[in-house]
């Protein structure tokens, strides 16, 4: 009887040690993994108006998660990425004008609100993001750099755009 005792408080004395160990060492994988964990970047696609952000699904339907830019677009405008082409081309007189085609658009405005861990949280007319180097702006410029310039954090654009915190 003391054997069967004994057995169950070495089993139960083990697991507390693994459970102690799990809590411990997960904290650290964490750390060094934060691709895994942490706040990754949003990818904009597209041009002005995050028009990137429109969702196709593989039948070519589209859903939107913003209300109204659906009914801005073209109801022709092949939103497939695979830049398909019309199976035959158009004749001269049937290719529309300048004044018809959807892009480019202007580009989107945003502003800078916050800096901190290497990352900046900018605003659009759509909502906050979260970007850092890298990442792609609704502009459709990308980050180049966050750095403290006389004492005040700003976002660098490869296009040499500087933007400062706005009030």
């Amino acid at each position: 009887m003391k054997k069967d005792t004994r057995r169950s408080d070495f089993i139960m004395a083990a697991s507390g040690v693994m459970l102690g160990l799990v809590c411990a060492l997960f904290p650290w994988y964490i750390f060094f993994n934060p691709e895994q964990f942490g706040v990754q970047g949003i990818k904009f696609g597209g041009r002005g108006q995050n028009a990137g952000r429109m969702v196709v699904t593989p039948d070519g339907s589209g859903t939107n998660p913003m209300q109204g830019q659906a009914e801005a677009l073209e109801p022709n405008l092949d939103m497939s990425f695979t830049a398909t082409l019309q199976s035959r081309p158009l004749a001269p007189e049937q290719v529309p004008g300048v004044e018809e085609q959807p892009y480019p658009v202007e580009a989107v405005a945003f502003r800078l609100v916050h800096i901190a861990n290497g990352r900046a949280m900018i605003e659009d007319n759509s909502g906050l993001w979260v970007v850092q180097t890298g990442s792609t702006l609704p502009d459709s410029s990308r980050v180049k750099s966050i750095e403290q310039r006389a004492g005040k954090w700003v976002l660098v654009t490869n296009t040499d755009r500087v933007l400062e915190i706005s009030n």
